[in-house]
């Protein structure tokens, strides 16, 4: 019964990142190498003396090789290769059996030698004697083989998430490998990895039913699903855990395979908080504790031994909370100057030639901005504001540093003004754009990302560090292509294009607003917004359902994981603040339906239980615990114990007042007003280098607009033939009026007086707007924490009408990284909504008699 289910799955698809070559096929082209066909699969050989982690992953290629085809290739490390057509699997340097093949001329390493990370795939004709072809896969070093190993294994079609999102392969009866040399060069971020962070109760329950804990049962899975995406570095859970003190094969494990560790931006020279809790004595403060402290951490390196590692340096206070007041500079400074000192100490070489990073993290970024500086070699790591939104970038035309620049993002926090951590939220083209500016700045030392429980973030994790092999590989306009291809690797082909709008829409609008930020008061029920959300939600369902019916019962597990059950959960729970605010209206109306509406408020959320626990049945139970964090009844930004019902008012028979069920009204977002999405300009006026850029599908309603590149510098003055996009707009009147701008929650990574854009009407003077007048992206600021919890800024100026008829808005680029998403121009008639009123017809002004389809919500 497996295997015909099995059968029927689709078709596999090659790669993830557009453009990339596809060199495995099912059938035979001229020159090609014969993996697996007629009921026999290649020999696999490599030398005993290559790395332990090249020799693993060759296993695993076996394994994939018996998934694919159901032959169990041979592997073989103790005596020459012999065979008609064999695979030489080996690390340049290391490996007898490829060096040898250097030697003989047989195998050219231009491209490979002296690289990071690259490997070649490549078909040699007689390479050795009484073998007549192979197929080589060589790497510069340790990874790039690995890298090697696991490219053919995704080209044969087993996916990277066959394990942690139970992807099914699809079988075939021949793989054929395309003559030439395959490879995909080196990357250009050095270091691309996770960091397992926030992990009670969802992470950490699973973890202790499945393994015991989260140990090296555990991580094991997480190496190779690192490796498998091209990834190198982690930063293991460290909520209650240690790493290298659970269980010490953990890092023992991530040596051999081929993973950096390092420790979180606040848990220095490779020492967990959890083992200062257990191991320290007296106060994490290093005016009054210094010996102890520098024993501490200088046990910490000798755990380290000369396994691969990124060691943080520096100091925050405990428990990732901000030093005290007294602390100063010339304080850090002599911690990390002692660090380093430690570290030279006990690895016996210059602390130059061991990789640390120093996270200018909150308020270490103003001790950075207040003059403190760390040692050429130590890689600043710069962050995001916790919320997905870059803080600093180095500034263009810096002198470089040795350690370079790189990025601590976020997919997942915990903190103000609201934990984020049940489900993805993270659309890719705002992944996207964050990165870009930060790969054009050349922050491309060290990309890792904060990925909660893992679970349910597999599209953002396999796009990030997709994205950070090549940034150059993946344009805008190319996110949605990439987001159908990673559909048609899971899945098949047959269903990608609708399986990716299906991603791409519930990240979007889960990102308009996070789902434990949600509440009855959200979305506009005056207007008709509310009921338009819940009916964008649910007609995204029954698209995910009706796709479900199609697929094979095989691939079910893994599209209710990936797909279904984060629409299905996130429609419930919007349906049920709706039918919330839907009954507290009707209660104070007095009308007979607000009884029903609390009872149906009731079901949904009883029904959200229902589709947690339908999750931790998939596969046998296998991901029971992974869907318990709660996220219903925050009333402040920490998470609650439990779930909690929203209040709901019940009328007992005296309190109602009428009995008629009231009609539902068409949506009404008032009238005189013209609503645009950026992308709808009449005219783009573009300037010397500076071109307008549109950002598909970025943004809470439509896509948006920016100007590239982003590292041109700012716009002296705004006018004339300077940069800036036209919208043709009709009033029906003269008059005052006002523009709001709706942006992007972008911070002034440039660090000098806030990002600025200009608009005008006509041939007026431009007026300048500052998006960060007042903001400070830190908890307590009213600005920021609007910002990010609503996932956009709204900046209004004043302008006059002169007279009825056409006009021209423009909109002025000042500074790079201004994104726009829309503009509403209200002469005093629009109601209030949380995304703004849908886009009108041609710019126009809507009549005082006019009102919106109901459904429309701008153009998606």
């Amino acid at each position: 019964m497996v295997a015909v289910l099995l059968a029927a799955l689709p078709a596999w698809a090659g790669p993830t990142v557009p453009g990339s070559e596809v060199y495995v096929s099912g059938k035979q082209s001229k020159g090609s190498f014969q993996l697996a066909a007629g009921g026999k699969a290649a020999p696999l050989y490599a030398s005993a003396q290559d790395w332990p982690g090249v020799l693993r992953a060759a296993t695993d290629l076996q394994a994939d090789v018996n998934r694919v085809t159901k032959l169990t290739p041979t592997l073989t490390t103790d005596k020459a290769p012999a065979g008609k057509e064999v695979v030489l699997i080996g690390t340049l340097g290391k490996s007898p059996l490829i060096d040898g093949l250097v030697k003989a001329g047989k195998l050219n390493v231009a491209g490979l030698a002296g690289k990071w990370e690259t490997f070649v795939l490549q078909v040699v004709e007689k390479p050795l004697p009484g073998v007549e072809r192979a197929l080589v896969i060589a790497g510069s070093d340790k990874r790039g083989t690995i890298f090697g190993i696991y490219d053919l294994s995704q080209q044969m079609g087993v996916s990277p998430w066959y394990w942690w999102a139970d992807v099914p392969t699809k079988p075939q009866s021949a793989l054929y490998v395309a003559a030439g040399r395959h490879t995909q060069g080196e990357p250009q971020v050095k270091y691309r990895g996770i960091f397992l962070n926030d992990e009670a109760p969802a992470l950490s329950g699973w973890a202790k039913e499945k393994f015991g804990g989260i140990n090296s049962k555990m991580y094991v899975h997480v190496f190779e699903l690192i490796l498998r995406l091209k990834g190198n570095y982690l930063w293991p859970a460290m909520w209650g855990n240690a790493f290298n003190d659970d269980d010490k094969q953990s890092p023992v494990l991530a040596d051999e395979y081929g993973v950096v560790m390092g420790t979180s931006h606040h848990e220095p020279m490779v020492r967990s908080q959890q083992e200062w809790k257990r191991f320290g004595s007296g106060a994490w403060n290093y005016q009054t504790n210094e010996k102890t402290l520098q024993d501490f951490w200088r046990q910490g390196i000798k755990n380290m031994g000369t396994k691969e590692s990124i060691v943080t340096v520096g100091m925050r206070g405990d428990g990732d909370e901000p030093m005290s007041e007294g602390s100063n500079i010339a304080l850090l400074e002599k911690i990390v100057a002692d660090q380093r000192r430690i570290l030279a100490e006990e690895t016996g070489k210059p602390a130059t030639q061991t990789p640390q990073l120093w996270a200018l993290y909150k308020e270490v970024q103003d001790y950075y901005d207040k003059g403190m500086r760390v040692p050429d070699d130590v890689t600043l790591l710069l962050c995001d504001d916790n919320w997905g939104n870059l803080r600093k970038l180095p500034k263009a035309g810096e002198k470089p540093r040795a350690g370079g620049y790189g990025i601590y993002y976020h997919f997942d926090y915990v903190g103000g003004p609201r934990n984020y951590k049940w489900l993805n939220t993270n659309p890719l083209p705002r992944i996207w754009e964050q990165m870009h500016l930060a790969h054009e700045y050349g922050a491309n030392q060290i990309w890792i990302v904060n990925v909660g429980d893992l679970k349910p973030m597999e599209v953002p994790i396999s796009f990030f560090l997709d994205y950070a092999w090549n940034p150059d590989k993946i344009k805008a306009e190319q996110v949605a292509t990439y987001t159908r291809q990673w559909a048609a690797q899971q899945f098949g082909d047959q269903h990608a294009t609708t399986i990716a709008d299906i991603l791409a829409k519930y990240a979007k609008y889960n990102a308009r607003r996070k789902p434990e930020l949600l509440d009855a008061n959200t979305y506009s029920l005056a207007t008709g917004e509310w009921a338009t959300i819940v009916a964008e939600y649910n007609t995204l369902l029954t698209r995910a359902e009706a796709i479900n019916q199609k697929l094979p019962a095989a691939a079910r597990d893994a599209y209710y994981q990936l797909v279904l059950h984060p629409v299905q959960a996130c429609a419930n729970l919007n349906e049920l603040y709706y039918t919330v605010a839907q009954n507290r209206e009707a209660a104070k109306a007095g009308y007979s339906t607000a009884n029903a509406l609390a009872e149906k408020a009731k079901a949904l959320f009883a029904k959200d239980t229902e589709i947690k626990n339908r999750y931790h049945a998939l596969a046998g139970g296998k991901w029971n615990h992974m869907m318990d964090q709660t996220h219903i009844g925050y009333t402040y930004w920490q998470q609650p114990p439990v779930d909690k019902m929203p209040e709901v008012v019940t009328l007992t028979a005296d309190k109602i007042t009428e009995q008629a069920k009231p009609e539902v009204q068409a949506a009404d977002y008032g009238n005189q007003f013209v609503s645009i999405d950026a992308e709808q300009y009449t005219q783009a006026v573009n300037a010397g280098s500076i071109t307008w850029q549109r950002l598909p599908d970025l943004g809470r309603t439509a896509g948006a607009v920016t100007t590239f590149p982003v590292t041109a510098v700012p716009t002296a003055t705004p006018g004339g033939t300077s940069p800036h996009l036209e919208y043709r707009i009709t009033a029906t009147q003269a008059g005052s009026a006002s523009v709001r701008a709706y942006l992007a929650p972008t911070l002034d990574f440039i660090g000098v007086q806030g990002l600025r854009y200009a608009v005008s009407i006509d041939d007026e003077a431009p007026q300048i707007v500052n998006l960060h007048t007042g903001l400070v992206a830190d908890n307590g600021n009213r600005p920021w924490e609007k910002a990010v919890a609503e996932s956009i800024m709204i900046k209004e100026t004043k302008h006059t009408i002169a007279k009825p008829g056409e006009h021209t808005l423009k909109f002025w680029r000042i500074d790079p990284g201004v994104v726009l998403e829309k503009i509403v121009v209200d002469f005093g008639g629009m109601k209030p909504s949380y995304l703004g009123p849908p886009a009108t017809p041609g710019g126009t002004s809507t009549s005082p008699k006019s009102s919106q389809a109901k459904g429309s919500l701008g153009q998606r």
